[in-house]
């Protein structure tokens, strides 16, 4: 399998998509002025004590409170919060952890007024981001997350990934990071760090100490609520967590992100830094990649998949429920139950896609079509179990019920990502009536003549839908040599497919998006 990692950026936001043999299983958007991150850490205060839910509300500066419970202060909390107490009592003077006398954990079975008091400054890290009507979730538990190891301030524990099966080699890494750690710091050995070299580790080991280091002197000057320590953006986040020998290539359109994913590629696999390539093309970076298409035809309320079969998909504040539909299906055998089983493994296959690719999380509900035969209902669960074996995210899979519904939980640390799919009129905006289509160019036309003898912008990019970029483009002298002729060369005509039939747009030679409805509405 061949995995691809396409990256759009934008002035407000970055698009990441994660493509398997050309198909798009995975979608993530942030913005660029995103906060409250998962793994970033923020002095806090505590705001207010709920003894009923053994829990507390802490102001990290977001609009809401945010959710602490009494479990997710970690075992080490009373070391980490003297520690906080003496660095802001004594400003001009950093700790050093390795030196600092840890107290004992705090008790499994405690409530959170026996450790924690109203006003009190706490050092949280975001464990879910705000989702909905709800504030970001915490955890006093500190981590800081590298390719190979966690490094876990306080905890003194080295703790090796349960999927290295070899007992040889999980004894080898537990010894080895028990010799190069500093004292006070535990460690948690990932996954990805079976068979890697000592230098390896040790380089890593140290960076996530000076990530410790240089959020201390953060710590020294901070007020509550602020941001001690940003975890890094999430396309490299994406890379230092699925990176893999299957990538064949990583593309990005905007010098900055391409040299930041460069130089770590660079980090962690100096033989594969030239997979990083810079994309230059005229067309959006989703539209070469045919990712435009896959977005428009993968989110929606309606999913078709196989042969006539779609899914519904509906979201609420509770749990996402998903309806498979045989549709219009021919159906290759006058079988109900054969009919029933073959829609239902092809459906599997798209849900376990669109899991990933919304991220959706929480409770999933699925109605599958029903079957009577309970060896095919084992067959569905056995194949749900294998699709869903490749998801990053925590999940747990309950067999059909007599109903014929599936239960899945799935970790939600994000919002669902959810795209409509659906496009506003750009010529009326919603009123309903529209100048006459013909008229299009024409209007097309007379907006270059603005630009170019109104505003002095003669560089230039006009992006249409791609049938009007055809329209444009047909013939021998093509409207656009036209208007080439008449108004200036230094404009380029971009099929874009991610705009409506008669929507268009203007960018200057720094790509940035000149306005000009409000030309519309005057005219």
């Amino acid at each position: 399998m061949s995995n691809e990692l396409v990256v759009d950026v934008q002035p407000k936001e970055v698009s990441i998509a994660i493509l398997e043999n050309k198909r798009l299983v995975e979608l993530q958007k942030e913005a660029r002025n995103i906060s409250f991150s998962v793994g970033d850490i923020y002095l806090g205060k505590v705001k207010k004590l709920m003894p009923g839910l053994n829990a507390a509300f802490v102001d990290v500066g977001y609009e809401k409170d945010a959710f602490l419970h009494y479990l997710d202060l970690g075992a080490q909390f009373n070391s980490c919060a003297k520690f906080v107490k003496q660095s802001l009592s004594d400003r001009k003077r950093i700790l050093s952890i390795s030196k600092f006398n840890t107290l004992p954990d705090i008790d499994k079975e405690g409530t959170v007024s026996d450790i924690l008091k109203v006003g009190q400054e706490v050092l949280v890290q975001i464990a879910k981001e705000p989702i909905s009507s709800k504030g970001p979730r915490l955890t006093a538990e500190i981590s800081f997350a590298g390719r190979f190891l966690v490094l876990i301030p306080f905890a003194d524990k080295v703790s090796v990934s349960q999927k290295i099966k070899s007992s040889e080699e999980k004894a080898r890494l537990k010894q080895l990071i028990q010799s190069i750690k500093p004292k006070n710091f535990g460690v948690i050995v990932r996954t990805v760090a079976e068979n890697k070299r000592v230098a390896e580790l040790d380089n890593e080991l140290k960076t996530l100490v000076k990530c410790w280091e240089d959020s201390l002197l953060k710590l020294q000057k901070a007020k509550t609520p602020s941001l001690i320590f940003e975890e890094t953006g999430r396309t490299v986040g994406v890379i230092r967590d699925i990176f893999n020998t299957s990538f064949e290539s990583i593309h990005v359109n905007e010098e900055t992100v391409f040299q930041q994913i460069y130089n770590y590629v660079s980090l962690i696999a100096p033989e594969r830094k030239d997979i990083v390539k810079l994309y230059k093309g005229d067309l959006p970076i989703f539209d070469h990649f045919a990712i435009t298409k896959q977005i428009k035809s993968s989110f929606g309320k309606t999913v078709s998949f196989k042969s006539g079969a779609y899914l519904i998909i509906e979201h609420t504040e509770a749990l996402h429920v998903i309806d498979v539909n045989s549709g219009n299906r021919s159906k290759s055998t006058s079988d109900q139950e054969s009919n029933a089983i073959d829609v239902n493994m092809y459906a599997a296959e798209e849900i376990a896609r669109q899991l990933r690719l919304r991220d959706m999380g929480g409770i999933i509900v699925i109605d599958y079509i029903d079957m009577q035969d309970p060896e095919n209902r084992q067959k569905l669960y056995d194949r749900m179990k294998e699709l869903m074996a490749a998801d990053r995210a925590k999940h747990n899979i309950l067999p059909l019920s007599k109903f014929g519904l599936m239960q899945i939980t799935r970790q939600r640390v994000r919002p669902a990502l959810d795209i409509n799919t659906n496009e506003d009129c750009p010529t009326c905006f919603g009123k309903g009536t529209i100048r006459p289509s013909i008229l299009f160019t024409d209007r097309l036309e007379d907006k270059i003549a603005y630009m170019v003898n109104k505003l002095k912008i003669k560089n230039f990019y006009l992006h249409v839908h791609p049938f009007i970029a055809a329209f444009i483009n047909q013939g021998f002298f093509s409207l656009k040599w036209q208007w080439k002729c008449k108004y200036t060369f230094h404009f380029k005509l971009i099929p874009d497919q991610s705009l409506a039939f008669l929507e268009y747009k203007f960018y200057n030679k720094e790509k940035e998006e000149i306005d000009l409805k409000e030309e519309i509405e005057i005219k």
